[in-house]
């Protein structure tokens, strides 16, 4: 699944690290789904999804083919 996350944290001016706090995990993590290497469980994408103001269809794609 990829994600826009990294565009929608800048438009807010959060570091990866203040997303991170906000959804209690590791700024590793936050990095990590950015980088489409690691899925967050659907807890924490509505948490990102939560604290970043955008609805998670607008966060998350079906990867393009």
């Amino acid at each position: 699944m990829e994600n826009r996350i990294k565009g929608y944290r800048e438009k807010k001016s959060f570091s990866q690290g203040k997303l991170a706090e906000l959804c209690n995990v590791s700024r590793q993590t936050i990095n990590a789904i950015e980088n489409n290497k690691y899925d967050p469980s659907l807890q924490l994408a509505f948490d990102i999804a939560e604290h970043l103001g955008v609805a998670m269809e607008d966060l998350f794609v079906p990867p393009r083919k």
